[in-house]
């Protein structure tokens, strides 16, 4: 499946606010991986992640008649769902995010390769969980994501100047904690 331009988003957008279920089902398609794959970068646990992934979408269905299109991507009020999930998990949960699973590692056959790998996602990990939520979500929405600052501001209802100055100091406190190690 390719993905589709944001102009037939929006066209498949206002056919779901007219109770089209397909028309949803083809934006379900579309967004899957990117919301699943922020969400994971946040809970670290797939099962946790699919389940509020599909509770993201649901939510999405269920509020789809009050979207109003404001010019910027739809996927930004998928991400702004998908992050209020994410913080009501966190609320419940009450436990720190666990990056432990955050990144895979890819099984090359030679060990030597693997270890290196593997010591290298460890201190990715660790860099990551020395951030605070708000850094570690402009890092992933930023570079893992591909975000706008725009698109990242509509999400967390923060402007783009402070974006900008928390990824400055989320990239600072990153390049310390690799320079340490």
């Amino acid at each position: 499946m390719s993905e589709k331009s944001e102009k037939e988003i929006r066209q498949l957008i206002k056919k779901a606010q007219k109770g089209d279920a397909e028309a949803f089902g083809l934006v379900y398609d579309n967004f899957l991986d990117r919301i699943y794959r922020f969400i994971y970068l946040k809970v670290s646990n797939r099962e946790e992640a699919q389940d509020l992934a599909q509770q993201a979408f649901m939510k999405a269905w269920e509020a789809i008649n009050g979207f109003e299109d404001e010019g910027l991507p739809f996927s930004s009020w998928l991400y702004r769902i998908a992050r209020n999930l994410v913080i009501d998990f966190y609320r419940v949960q009450k436990n720190n995010v666990s990056l432990d699973e955050s990144i895979e590692i890819m099984h090359p056959d030679d060990l030597e390769e693997r270890m290196f790998k593997s010591q290298k996602q460890e201190e990715i990990k660790k860099a990551l969980s020395d951030l605070t939520d708000e850094q570690r979500d402009i890092i992933i929405l930023r570079f893992v994501d591909d975000l706008s600052y725009k698109e990242i501001g509509k999400i967390t209802k923060k402007n783009p100047a402070a974006l900008r100055i928390l990824q400055h100091r989320a990239i600072n406190k990153l390049r310390k904690s690799v320079k340490t190690k």
